[in-house]
């Protein structure tokens, strides 16, 4: 019965059926599937196979959110349950969208799949000034700055936030995560 829900999850996932996945999510914990298995068996897994289709050109960015915003809702029910399961943070991220840049889709998916891996996030949201995430490091001591840019001309923030880091002598302290514009000089090859 526990792989026929877990599939069930994974189906409501491929077609971004948040209240679908809210309540077979709910419905595991009730049939007493552990959080972990729900978790990693059922939503890891089903965004990890819908990770898959994305790579392989076989849905798009609007699918790939539907499906996090899905996932969303069924970490809505788990979360509450993770102190009590064992379950502890993986680690915390400062995230957000550099300076001068307000595109947040893809900051958002990545945010979704941390939390999903059990990473506590915080969420700066858009045109984050480098010693916003400068200062996280010293006072939040976060573990990984993700930061993403969708435009060229925004990703010299990027830049910024590693010298700072590095003149505050923070840089081995924390993990650094970029995202930026595909181009083809740096697009896989066929």
């Amino acid at each position: 019965m526990s792989d026929t829900i877990l599939d069930d999850i994974k189906t409501a996932l491929y077609r971004g059926d948040r209240t679908g996945v809210a309540n077979l999510t709910r419905k595991a914990l009730d049939e007493g599937l552990a959080i972990k298995n729900i978790l990693d068996d059922g939503l890891i897994s089903g965004m990890e196979a819908i990770g898959v289709r994305f790579k392989n050109n076989e849905i798009f960015i609007p699918e790939v959110l539907i499906s996090a915003k899905a996932m969303h809702a069924g970490m809505a029910i788990l979360e509450p349950h993770f102190t009590a399961s064992g379950i502890k943070p993986a680690g915390k991220v400062a995230i957000g969208t550099v300076k001068g840049d307000l595109h947040d889709i893809g900051k958002n998916i990545v945010s979704m799949m941390l939390k999903g891996a059990c990473f506590q996030i915080e969420d700066f949201g858009i045109d984050v000034p480098p010693q916003k995430f400068v200062d996280a490091v010293k006072d939040a001591n976060v573990d990984i700055i993700a930061m993403s840019s969708l435009l060229t001309t925004s990703m010299s923030g990027m830049r910024d936030t590693i010298k700072l880091l590095e003149a505050a002598g923070l840089r081995e302290k924390v993990k650094v995560m970029v995202a930026g514009p595909r181009s083809p000089r740096n697009s896989p090859r066929p």
